[in-house]
């Protein structure tokens, strides 16, 4: 499914020009534009990965892709914003979703797994497989991006409780109920997301046999959506120790 940290495939795509393409018909300039971005991120995860968060400075990021830092940063605020790269853009192609997913409304809960299902379908190709798979295994080893990531989760759950409340009759913002929804889609999505992971992570090199990445990760996100009810109804009984 995905390549070796060990490989350098920012590199290869670079020398060979196969970075991923804006669509066809934009502006020349807006084309320029995401090359670049991708072209950050791909160089800033194969540093890191290979030198350590910490052993890569702005300046030689830069260096790498030949842009200046007054570029990097009308497309990033920090290295911590690009190294979660990735992910941040597959929850912003969430709320783009959630903004025409299901116009006559219904099950509120339903009404966001179809637009986070939609997401995946549209974000997670390979690339995007391995560079998530590179992001994740860098947040896990620095604390400055699991507390970027934790940040940028929140804003976008408010992001995502403003469409619902422009789009349906939510009015009451005293009502609870969106809110712990969008958390447990949150966690719902965050617990596939962890076990797809672990096992993108054993395999590294595809075979002909396994599904495509997003065909694994959105199965694991229903699963874990339809665990929440029986979450909510979930009773323990204290454990039974022989005496």
């Amino acid at each position: 499914m995905t390549a070796s940290p060990s490989t350098s495939p920012a590199a290869d795509r670079r020398r060979d020009g196969s970075l991923k393409q804006a669509p066809a018909d934009a502006p020349l300039r807006e084309r320029k534009k995401r090359r670049t971005r991708q072209a950050l991120i791909d160089a800033a995860l194969e540093q890191f990965t290979q030198r350590g968060f910490g052993g890569v400075t702005l300046d030689e990021l830069c260096d790498e892709v030949e842009v200046s830092k007054r570029t990097f940063f009308r497309n990033f605020t920090s290295k911590e914003d690009v190294a979660m790269a990735p992910l941040q853009d597959f929850w912003t192609a969430f709320l783009e979703e959630l903004q025409i997913s299901r116009p006559d409304g219904g099950p509120l809960l339903e009404l966001a797994r179809d637009a986070l299902l939609s997401a995946v379908d549209r974000v997670a190709d390979e690339e995007w497989a391995h560079r998530t798979l590179l992001s994740l295994r860098l947040a896990e080893q620095t604390p400055s991006m699991h507390a970027h990531s934790l940040h940028f989760c929140d804003r976008t759950t408010q992001a995502a409780l403003e469409i619902l409340h422009r789009r349906f009759n939510l009015d009451n913002r005293g009502d609870p109920r969106p809110r712990l929804a969008a958390d447990m889609l949150v966690a719902a999505f965050r617990y596939a997301l962890t076990g797809w992971a672990v096992q993108a992570a054993r395999t590294s090199e595809p075979t002909s046999a396994r599904p495509p990445a997003k065909q694994e990760l959105a199965t694991r996100f229903r699963e874990a959506v339809v665990a929440l009810p029986a979450t909510l109804t979930m009773t323990v009984a204290p454990r039974r120790t022989n005496s």
